[in-house]
């Protein structure tokens, strides 16, 4: 059975898959943003691997939520899951960062760089991230006008183009990106077409199946069949752009190959 780490795991997508996972056998490492979010986590924690906490705003806490993994030891895959959808400001983090930004893709990038490298890591975009293709040069909103919905879609191409960017450089790792579709979660609301455990399936089938189909890398998917992302989030130059900013705004540098 494979130890698998989920961020954002108190509720939602993460939580599904949290608890489809350790239904079927598997060790989960959860994570919670604050102390008090890891307290609706209880039920699953008593069967968990352990819980994690930190919020993904923060750049310490990111940090520390690494080390408090690498702390539980090697995980065998990794669902980035936790994200954020639409704030009306831009606001603003701690290091100055957008919060859609901090959260939908430096947090995942920073996990990616500073956890010990599993096997398989498994990245949660969104359909809306085709239309989020454009320049790099400013990713932080620091000179366009802020558009939330722009915002959002350019923070979920950043992690289709990282995962890919991942299944270049490590070969030893699958490395995939997963469209859950728009899923009856709080974020999703109790209107959305698709059920949760719909949504959670493609990514955990990604994270622990030894099925041929599931053994794969670069690959965009979306119900458990393969999709064409978007154009820009398959070129080795867009991805190497993109990777290099996202170094600068964090300090925190891939591991080589």
């Amino acid at each position: 059975m494979a130890i698998v780490f989920v961020t954002g795991s108190a509720d939602g997508l993460g939580r599904a898959a949290a608890q489809w996972l350790l239904d079927d056998g598997h060790r989960v490492v959860l994570h919670a943003r604050s102390a008090e979010r890891a307290e609706a986590l209880a039920e699953l924690a008593s069967r968990s691997a352990g819980v994690v906490v930190g919020d993904l705003r923060a750049a310490a806490e990111t940090k520390s939520i690494a080390d408090q993994v690498n702390a539980i030891g090697r995980m065998d895959a990794v669902i980035h899951n936790a994200g954020v959808y639409t704030e009306r400001s831009r606001g603003s983090t701690a290091e100055g960062h957008a919060g859609i930004l901090a959260v939908n893709t430096l947090a995942p990038y920073m996990l990616t760089a500073l956890i010990e490298r599993p096997g398989r890591l498994v990245y949660l975009s969104s359909g809306l991230h085709r239309g989020g293709e454009g320049s790099v040069d400013d990713i932080d909103w620091t000179k366009r006008p802020w558009d939330p919905a722009r915002a959002y879609a350019e923070s979920k191409l950043h992690v289709v183009a990282l995962a890919f960017a991942l299944a270049r450089r490590w070969s030893q790792v699958l490395s995939n990106a997963v469209d859950p579709g728009w899923a009856r979660t709080k974020m999703g609301g109790p209107g959305a077409p698709v059920d949760i455990d719909t949504g959670q399936r493609t990514q955990t089938w990604l994270a622990v199946s030894d099925e041929p189909g599931a053994l794969v890398s670069g690959r965009y998917w979306h119900h458990l069949r393969q999709e064409q992302s978007a154009s820009e989030a398959t070129d080795p130059d867009f991805q190497d752009r993109l990777v290099a900013s996202l170094r600068e705004l964090t300090g925190v540098a891939l591991p080589e190959a």
